[in-house]
C-alpha cells in the first residue's frame, strides 16, 4: 500500500502544473465560491481550483433559494470577503426580520400582530436580500480575475482520498467529454445537498426536526405596504419600507416568506410542519395556491394577480439534516450544506457557511504553511462547528406548533434574536471562533449558554401547549422597543480587545441566563394567578419542581433588585398599559 501511494505521488509530480493544486473545491455555489475567495485572501498564492457541474453564468432570480442574510453572513460578505460594493450596488439592503401573526382569517394585514423594525438598523450590522444567481456570477468573475481556476461545466466523477499520500486525486469530466485527473493536497466538498463526501464516508446524521418547504419566484415586486391604505398602519414605520424586510406570514405549523430581489422578482416560500400540513397539499403550484387561499387569502390574492409572471416552482421534503464530522486531519472538509442544513427560519444557511468557511480557511492555511498541529486544530474546529449547528437546531425542533400563538412565538423570536446577537454574533464579529481552543473560559461560557438555551426552548414548547393568547396584545412590537435589544445588536460591532471581550462575553452569558429566568418567573406568575385553570396549575407545579429552570429564575431574582429589567418583552401589552418596562423608544 505504501509503495502504491509513493508511486501515485510520483505520478502526481508528473501531472501538468494546472492539475496540481493545494485545494480542490468541489462545488461552485455560494459555499465553494466564497471559500475560494476567503482562502486566497488569507493566503495569497494558494493554488485553488473550483469545480462546478453547472455552466456559468447562472440565471438570476430563479437560481437558488436562500436569499436572505442575517448579521453574521452580512458581516462575512461585506467585511471578510470585501464584497461591500457588490452588496450595495447589485443587491438590496434588508430591513430586518418582520413577522405578521394570524388574525381573523388573515384577509387584512393591518389586524395582524406585527413584529419588526420601525427605523433602519445601523449600517454596521447591515444585512441583505440576495439574488443568489447574481451573487454567484459576481463571485465567479472575481475568482477568475484573481487567478483562481474556476471550471464550470465540470463533473467530478470520483474522489480518491489518500491521506497517506501528499495529494488526493480527483477524476473529472468536462462538458466536451474530456477527462482529466486533478491532484490536490486538500479536498473541500461544497456540493450542497448532493453531499458527495458525506455520502461516501457514511457521515450522515439524522435530526429530530421535520419540515417541508415549497417556493417559487414571480417576476415582479410584491410590496406588503400596498396591501392596505390604512394611515395608522403605515405610520408605524418611521423610516424604511416593509417590502425590504424578510416578511413572514405566521400561522399554526407554518410560515410563508416574501423576499424582494434586486433583479425585480419576489421569492415566495411556504414552510410547514408535516404533521399539521401534509406535503401533498403543497407539492404542486396549483395545490400551493389553494393552500394559500385557505390559510393566507390576502397573500393568495396577490399571487393570483401575478400568476402569469410565475418563473419557477421548487419543493424540498424533510430538508433538515446533520453530519457526524465536517473537518478532518486527513485533509478533507465539508462546507455549507454538504455537511449540515437546519431550517430557513432566521436564515441561518449563509451564517453556517460563514462560520464553516472561516474554520476551514484557518485549518487549511495553517496546514499548508507547515504547522504540525493539523490533527488537534481539525478536531477543535469540528467540535466548535457542530456545537454551534446542533445548538441552533434546538431552535427549530418541535417548535412549528408555536407559530400559531402570537404571544409565545413573539417572545421566542425576541429571545432567540437577543441570544444570537449576544453570543454567536459577538464571537463571530470579533473573530474568536477559530481561537476557541485557546479560550477555555469561553468554552465554559458556551456550555452554560447551551444548557440555558436547551431549557428555554423546552419551556417555550410547554408554555405554548396551555397558554391562552391574550386579547390585549400590542398590535406592533419593535425589536428596539427593549433597550437590551439595541445594546446587544450594536454590541457585536464594538471591536473589543481580548480582555474586554472576555468580560463582555461573560456579561452576555449572565444576561441571557437572567433573561431566561425572567421569562420563566413571569409566565409562572401568570399561570399561578389562575388557580382555577387545571392545565396551567399543573404546568406551573412541574416548572417549580424543575431545578434547571428554577436556577435560571434565581439568577434573575438576585439581580432584579439592583438592576431592574422590564418585563414588557414577555407581557407584550399595548403601549398605554406598559409601565416600568425600561424600554427605549
Amino acid at each position: 500500500m505504501t509503495d502504491t501511494s509513493a508511486m501515485n505521488d510520483r505520478g502526481a509530480a508528473r501531472t501538468a502544473p494546472d492539475d496540481l493544486v493545494d485545494v480542490a473545491v468541489v462545488g461552485g455555489g455560494a459555499a465553494g465560491l466564497t471559500l475560494a475567495l476567503q482562502l486566497l485572501g488569507q493566503r495569497p498564492g494558494t493554488r485553488i481550483v473550483v469545480l462546478e457541474r453547472q455552466g456559468h453564468p447562472v440565471p438570476e432570480a430563479t437560481h437558488k433559494v436562500g436569499e436572505s442574510t442575517v448579521e453574521i453572513a452580512g458581516y462575512y460578505l461585506r467585511e471578510v470577503l470585501g464584497l461591500g460594493h457588490h452588496l450595495q450596488s447589485q443587491q438590496l439592503n434588508k430591513y430586518g426580520l418582520r413577522m405578521f401573526f394570524s388574525k381573523d382569517g388573515n384577509d387584512d394585514i393591518t389586524r395582524r400582530v406585527e413584529l419588526g423594525h420601525s427605523v433602519r438598523p445601523p449600517g454596521a450590522v447591515g444585512t441583505y436580500q440576495l439574488d443568489r444567481g447574481r451573487l454567484e456570477n459576481a463571485l465567479g468573475h472575481e475568482l477568475l480575475a484573481r487567478g483562481v481556476r474556476f471550471l464550470p461545466g465540470t463533473k467530478v466523477e470520483s474522489v480518491d482520498l489518500r491521506p497517506d499520500a501528499e495529494h488526493h486525486r480527483l477524476h473529472v469530466r468536462t462538458d466536451d467529454g474530456a477527462t482529466r485527473q486533478i491532484h490536490a493536497k486538500w479536498v473541500v466538498d461544497a456540493t450542497g445537498r448532493a453531499s458527495l463526501l458525506k455520502r461516501r464516508l457514511g457521515l450522515a446524521k439524522k435530526v429530530g426536526h421535520r419540515a417541508n418547504a415549497v417556493w417559487f419566484r414571480v417576476g415582479c415586486p410584491i410590496d406588503v405596504d400596498q396591501w392596505s391604505d390604512d394611515p395608522d398602519w403605515h405610520a408605524r414605520i418611521e423610516e424604511g419600507r416593509r417590502e425590504l424586510s424578510t416578511n413572514h406570514l405566521m400561522g399554526p405549523g407554518y410560515w410563508v416568506w416574501l423576499i424582494r430581489l434586486a433583479s425585480g422578482s419576489t421569492s415566495v416560500g411556504i414552510v410547514t410542519d408535516p404533521d399539521l400540513h401534509g406535503f401533498e397539499q403543497l407539492n404542486r403550484f396549483e395545490r400551493a395556491l389553494e393552500w394559500l387561499d385557505r390559510h393566507e387569502p390576502q397573500c393568495a390574492g396577490i399571487v393570483r394577480r401575478h400568476r402569469d409572471k410565475l418563473q419557477d416552482f421548487r419543493v424540498m421534503k424533510d430538508y433538515a439534516y446533520s453530519c457526524e464530522q465536517v473537518f478532518s486531519a486527513d485533509r478533507w472538509c465539508l462546507a455549507g450544506e454538504a455537511g449540515v442544513f437546519l431550517d430557513p427560519l432566521y436564515s441561518p444557511g449563509l451564517d453556517l457557511i460563514a462560520i464553516s468557511n472561516s474554520l476551514i480557511t484557518d485549518l487549511v492555511t495553517h496546514a499548508l504553511d507547515g504547522d504540525d498541529d493539523t490533527g488537534e486544530r481539525a478536531a477543535i474546529h469540528n467540535q466548535v462547528f457542530l456545537l454551534i449547528a446542533e445548538g441552533w437546531l434546538s431552535i427549530y425542533e418541535k417548535q412549528y406548533a408555536l407559530m400559531g400563538n402570537a404571544r409565545v412565538m413573539l417572545t421566542k423570536v425576541i429571545w432567540d434574536t437577543a441570544v444570537y446577537w449576544a453570543v454567536p454574533g459577538l464571537l463571530y464579529f470579533h473573530d474568536v471562533l477559530r481561537h476557541l481552543g485557546d479560550r477555555p473560559d469561553m468554552v465554559v461560557g458556551l456550555a452554560r449558554f447551551s444548557t440555558a438555551s436547551q431549557e428555554v426552548q423546552r419551556f417555550f414548547r410547554e408554555w405554548s401547549v396551555v397558554d391562552d393568547e391574550p386579547r390585549d396584545q400590542a398590535p406592533f412590537v419593535r425589536f428596539y422597543d427593549f433597550d437590551f435589544m439595541s445594546r446587544l445588536h450594536i454590541g457585536m460591532t464594538a471591536g473589543l480587545a481580548d480582555a474586554d471581550l472576555a468580560t463582555q462575553f461573560e456579561a452576555n452569558i449572565r444576561f441571557i441566563e437572567r433573561l431566561s429566568g425572567q421569562l420563566v418567573a413571569t409566565v409562572l406568575e401568570e399561570f399561578e394567578a389562575e388557580p382555577w385553570n387545571p392545565a396551567k396549575r399543573e404546568q406551573a407545579r412541574r416548572w417549580r419542581a424543575d431545578e434547571a429552570l428554577m436556577s435560571l429564575v434565581e439568577v434573575h431574582l438576585r439581580e432584579q433588585e439592583s438592576t431592574p429589567l422590564g418585563d414588557q418583552w414577555i407581557r407584550l401589552r399595548p403601549a398605554d398599559q406598559a409601565v416600568g418596562t425600561g424600554e427605549s423608544r
